[in-house]
């Protein structure tokens, strides 16, 4: 299966159903709340969450969201991406706990080809929505992503990479 799209494969006001899901577990919301040493007692404490939170258990930190979220479309988007350039408008629409699968898809808002002709610049907003499809975040985002005469990630210059998809 190939693995992201060149360029010149992106068409402005498509939309994108990134597969597979993503459940997330409380160990990994625990991890992750101590790889990016956030602390917050929201995300980490079952004890305080019954007693003083509105959801009554922890919720997820929402950069891990985000973090399934984008991770879901690099095999549909950003797979031949030479980089991101921006995240912007991150909204946080709606909390996700422990035992929630997150879904994401992507609508392509806008594409420009570089001055070189060898990338060119998608520009995508990918919303996450749980199992009961609640939207809980959406963001957007810049990728520059290689074009098919792209010097070294073009077509036919990565071995096991089509010249086309």
């Amino acid at each position: 299966m190939p693995y992201g799209r060149f360029f010149e494969e992106f068409t402005a006001g498509e939309v994108i159903q990134h597969w597979p899901g993503r459940t997330i577990t409380e160990t990994d919301n625990t991890w992750f709340s101590l790889l990016t040493m956030n602390q917050s007692p929201l995300h980490v404490d079952a004890n305080f969450n019954e007693k003083h939170s509105p959801w009554g258990k922890p919720i997820v930190v929402g950069l891990l969201v985000m973090s399934i979220a984008v991770g879901q479309s690099v095999a549909d988007i950003s797979g031949c991406a030479v980089a991101n350039l921006e995240y912007e408008n991150v909204n946080h629409d709606g909390p996700s706990f422990a035992g929630d699968t997150i879904y994401s898809e992507s609508t392509i808002l806008e594409t420009r080809l570089t001055s070189s002709g060898e990338t060119g610049i998608v520009y995508l907003e990918t919303r996450a929505r749980n199992q009961n499809d609640e939207q809980v975040m959406s963001l957007r985002r810049r990728v520059m992503i290689a074009s098919r005469n792209h010097p070294t990630l073009g077509a036919g210059k990565i071995p096991g990479r089509p010249e086309k998809l």
